[in-house]
């Protein structure tokens, strides 16, 4: 079973903030949050059981229907870091986007 690094912290429990959206927004079980969320059953049930982090996708569409802080949301399942790393690769053009561009000196000589 592949664990996240998210899920090696102490406090993180995914859980807690899926029971508190489930009462607060006074649903049944995770089938009728995955519906609220827009999500798929199955997305719900990996955060459960921590084969899948929370991501930033889904913690803002929590932040949608319930109006709570992004903070209050984090603070709720454990998460408690306080800087976020990017990718190396973020921000970077794909490599097909980049355009040739000639080097000095190769141009044609006729």
């Amino acid at each position: 079973m592949a664990h996240h690094a998210l899920a090696s912290q102490e406090s993180y429990n995914p859980n807690h903030l899926l029971d508190i959206l489930l009462g607060k927004m006074q649903l049944k079980n995770d089938a009728a949050l995955s519906r609220l969320l827009e999500v798929a059953p199955p997305v719900i049930s990996k955060i459960r059981h921590h084969r899948l982090p929370v991501g930033a996708s889904l913690l803002i569409r929590m932040h949608e229907v319930t109006g709570m802080s992004i903070r209050d949301l984090r603070d709720l399942m454990g998460d408690r870091r306080t800087k976020y790393r990017l990718s190396d690769a973020q921000g970077r053009p794909k490599p097909e986007d980049r355009t040739e561009k000639p080097e000095a000196g190769n141009y044609a000589r006729h």
